[in-house]
Protein backbone atom coordinates (compact mmCIF):
# COMPACT_ATOMS: atom_id res chain seq x y z
CA UNK A 1 0.00 0.00 0.00
CA UNK A 2 1.09 3.26 -1.08
CA UNK A 3 1.63 6.52 1.33
CA UNK A 4 1.62 8.86 -1.52
CA UNK A 5 -2.08 9.55 -1.23
CA UNK A 6 -2.46 9.26 2.61
CA UNK A 7 -3.27 13.05 3.49
CA UNK A 8 -0.17 14.56 5.81
CA UNK A 9 -2.85 15.92 7.94
CA UNK A 10 -6.68 15.03 8.69
CA UNK A 11 -8.61 15.79 11.34
CA UNK A 12 -11.71 16.90 13.03
CA UNK A 13 -12.10 19.54 16.00
CA UNK A 14 -11.51 17.01 19.17
CA UNK A 15 -14.20 17.03 21.97
CA UNK A 16 -12.41 15.98 25.02
CA UNK A 17 -8.86 17.13 24.53
CA UNK A 18 -10.35 20.40 23.52
CA UNK A 19 -12.98 21.12 26.60
CA UNK A 20 -12.51 18.62 29.15
CA UNK A 21 -14.33 20.37 31.50
CA UNK A 22 -17.08 20.59 29.13
CA UNK A 23 -16.95 16.58 28.51
CA UNK A 24 -16.93 15.54 31.41
CA UNK A 25 -19.64 17.93 32.89
CA UNK A 26 -22.08 16.58 29.68
CA UNK A 27 -20.89 13.47 30.72
CA UNK A 28 -22.02 13.69 34.56
CA UNK A 29 -25.22 15.32 33.39
CA UNK A 30 -26.28 12.15 31.65
CA UNK A 31 -24.79 9.67 34.09
CA UNK A 32 -25.43 10.85 37.50
CA UNK A 33 -29.57 11.02 36.94
CA UNK A 34 -29.58 7.63 36.13
CA UNK A 35 -27.03 6.79 38.92
CA UNK A 36 -29.84 8.48 41.49
CA UNK A 37 -32.67 6.58 39.96
CA UNK A 38 -30.72 3.13 40.49
CA UNK A 39 -29.56 3.97 43.58
CA UNK A 40 -32.41 5.84 45.56
CA UNK A 41 -35.35 4.10 43.56
CA UNK A 42 -37.66 3.83 46.19
CA UNK A 43 -36.97 7.19 47.91
CA UNK A 44 -37.81 8.77 43.96
CA UNK A 45 -40.58 6.93 43.90
CA UNK A 46 -42.11 7.89 47.10
CA UNK A 47 -42.09 11.62 45.63
CA UNK A 48 -44.66 11.25 42.54
CA UNK A 49 -43.97 10.79 39.27
CA UNK A 50 -42.45 14.24 38.53
CA UNK A 51 -38.79 13.54 39.79
CA UNK A 52 -38.02 10.40 38.26
CA UNK A 53 -39.45 12.49 34.83
CA UNK A 54 -37.59 15.22 36.06
CA UNK A 55 -34.17 13.10 36.07
CA UNK A 56 -35.12 11.25 32.92
CA UNK A 57 -35.44 14.50 30.90
CA UNK A 58 -31.95 15.96 32.65
CA UNK A 59 -30.40 12.73 31.10
CA UNK A 60 -31.89 12.76 27.85
CA UNK A 61 -30.84 16.76 27.77
CA UNK A 62 -27.32 15.44 28.19
CA UNK A 63 -27.79 13.10 25.33
CA UNK A 64 -29.08 16.21 23.09
CA UNK A 65 -26.07 18.53 23.88
CA UNK A 66 -23.34 15.58 23.60
CA UNK A 67 -24.74 14.36 19.89
CA UNK A 68 -24.75 18.25 18.95
CA UNK A 69 -21.51 18.68 20.52
CA UNK A 70 -20.23 15.61 18.28
CA UNK A 71 -22.39 16.82 15.02
CA UNK A 72 -20.72 20.03 15.13
CA UNK A 73 -16.94 18.77 15.43
CA UNK A 74 -17.99 16.04 12.72
CA UNK A 75 -19.47 19.01 10.45
CA UNK A 76 -15.79 20.56 10.12
CA UNK A 77 -12.15 18.92 8.45
CA UNK A 78 -8.87 20.15 8.09
CA UNK A 79 -6.90 18.27 5.60
CA UNK A 80 -3.61 19.04 4.17
CA UNK A 81 -2.30 16.59 1.01
CA UNK A 82 0.90 17.42 -0.06
CA UNK A 83 1.14 21.35 -1.22
CA UNK A 84 -2.87 21.66 -1.28
CA UNK A 85 -4.94 22.64 2.67
CA UNK A 86 -8.44 22.18 2.73
CA UNK A 87 -10.79 23.26 4.78
CA UNK A 88 -14.58 21.95 4.55
CA UNK A 89 -17.22 22.84 6.89
CA UNK A 90 -20.97 21.93 7.13
CA UNK A 91 -22.82 19.02 7.04
CA UNK A 92 -25.99 19.63 4.55
CA UNK A 93 -24.93 22.81 3.26
CA UNK A 94 -20.81 22.35 2.15
CA UNK A 95 -18.27 25.55 2.50
CA UNK A 96 -14.67 24.33 1.34
CA UNK A 97 -11.78 26.37 1.07
CA UNK A 98 -8.55 24.88 -1.15
CA UNK A 99 -5.37 27.17 -0.72
CA UNK A 100 -1.64 25.80 -2.62
CA UNK A 101 0.72 26.15 0.13
CA UNK A 102 2.76 28.77 -1.67
CA UNK A 103 -0.44 30.85 -1.34
CA UNK A 104 0.05 30.67 2.57
CA UNK A 105 1.94 33.58 4.01
CA UNK A 106 1.46 32.99 7.42
CA UNK A 107 0.13 29.98 10.05
CA UNK A 108 -0.58 30.90 13.14
CA UNK A 109 -1.41 28.82 16.53
CA UNK A 110 -3.19 29.48 19.40
CA UNK A 111 -2.51 27.21 22.62
CA UNK A 112 -3.46 27.87 25.82
CA UNK A 113 -1.60 26.01 29.21
CA UNK A 114 -4.04 23.38 29.07
CA UNK A 115 -4.37 23.43 25.22
CA UNK A 116 -0.52 22.64 25.32
CA UNK A 117 -1.51 20.09 28.20
CA UNK A 118 -3.81 18.18 25.68
CA UNK A 119 -2.26 18.74 22.60
CA UNK A 120 -4.51 21.04 21.24
CA UNK A 121 -5.28 24.57 19.40
CA UNK A 122 -6.77 27.08 17.26
CA UNK A 123 -4.99 27.60 13.58
CA UNK A 124 -5.01 30.54 11.89
CA UNK A 125 -4.46 30.47 8.31
CA UNK A 126 -3.27 34.06 6.59
CA UNK A 127 -2.92 34.08 2.96
CA UNK A 128 -2.97 37.99 1.91
CA UNK A 129 -4.34 41.04 4.18
CA UNK A 130 -4.68 41.30 7.93
CA UNK A 131 -7.73 38.77 8.32
CA UNK A 132 -6.90 35.72 8.25
CA UNK A 133 -8.50 32.97 5.58
CA UNK A 134 -10.11 31.33 8.12
CA UNK A 135 -9.82 29.84 11.80
CA UNK A 136 -10.66 26.78 13.22
CA UNK A 137 -10.30 26.09 16.75
CA UNK A 138 -9.63 22.39 18.83
CA UNK A 139 -7.80 20.73 16.07
CA UNK A 140 -5.37 18.24 17.28
CA UNK A 141 -1.48 18.56 17.01
CA UNK A 142 -2.22 21.82 15.23
CA UNK A 143 1.78 22.11 15.72
CA UNK A 144 2.37 19.61 12.74
CA UNK A 145 0.43 22.02 10.57
CA UNK A 146 2.43 25.09 11.04
CA UNK A 147 5.68 22.67 10.23
CA UNK A 148 4.33 21.47 7.40
CA UNK A 149 3.58 24.53 5.49
CA UNK A 150 6.70 25.53 6.89
CA UNK A 151 8.38 22.24 5.53
CA UNK A 152 6.76 22.95 1.89
CA UNK A 153 7.72 26.96 1.65
CA UNK A 154 11.22 26.39 2.61
CA UNK A 155 11.73 23.02 0.27
CA UNK A 156 8.98 23.55 -2.49
CA UNK A 157 8.41 19.93 -4.32
CA UNK A 158 9.79 19.52 -7.26
CA UNK A 159 8.03 17.67 -10.31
Amino acid sequence: MSNENLPDYDEHPVMFRNQPLGYIGIWVLILAPILVLLLYRKEVAEMGNFPPAMLLAITGFGMVLLLYWFVKTRAKRLRINGDQVHLERGLLNKMHIELDVGQIRAVRVYQNFFDRIFRVGRIEIFTTGDDPEFVIAGMPDPGRVRDHVRTHLENPPTE
